[in-house]
């Protein structure tokens, strides 16, 4: 498990580097760990000085592969967040990535099937959608992971909801 995290961040930080420096995608290598073939959603996570600096993802998949989901979704992370300006080539050494693969979306039938620390959110109201990763740091209790859900789709109201819960694979660096 150790040495696919450290692919999997690698692969990650290569992306961004790639990127960065040269503006091209990375190669994505001819030979990739067995999990790399399969297809799921990832999200990659840039931060700096423990701060957040750029995370884009997709819940589900969109790329042939993990390999190319990953390369796709870190260098989105660091070029197109809007939050953020694009990470410079200064800012490299600084940043640290995680890269969360997610499981299958499952419908919930209750709140009570849901756990901020274990798994996160996806809400649906209408034609938006808002997610929300699990164990995010000040993220305790259920109401509040789908208050923030709900406001990153821009949920008005007492609008009906759909609620899906998924876990999470998270890989950091260094960790």
């Amino acid at each position: 498990m150790e040495n696919l995290a450290r692919y999997i961040t690698n692969l990650a930080r290569n992306a961004v580097q790639e990127y960065v420096i040269n503006g091209k995608k990375c190669d994505i290598p001819a030979e990739l760990p067995k999990k790399m073939y399969e297809r799921a959603g990832v999200f990659v996570t840039l931060k700096k000085e423990g701060n957040l600096r750029g995370c884009i993802g997709t819940f589900r998949p969109v790329q042939k592969n993990l390999a190319e989901e990953i390369v796709s979704n870190a260098i989105s992370a660091a070029d197109s967040d809007p939050r953020f300006p694009g990470v410079d080539v200064s800012e490299l050494d600084e940043i640290e990535i995680s890269v969360d693969v997610l499981s299958e979306p499952e419908k919930i039938k209750s709140r009570n099937e849901l756990d901020p620390k274990k798994y996160g959110i996806l809400v649906k109201g209408g034609h938006q959608t808002g997610l929300l990763l699990p164990d995010l740091e000040g993220v305790d209790t259920v109401a509040k992971q789908i208050e923030i859900a709900r406001r990153k789709a821009g949920i008005q109201g007492d609008k009906s909801l759909e609620i899906f819960k998924f876990v999470v694979e998270r890989y950091h660096e260094n960790g």
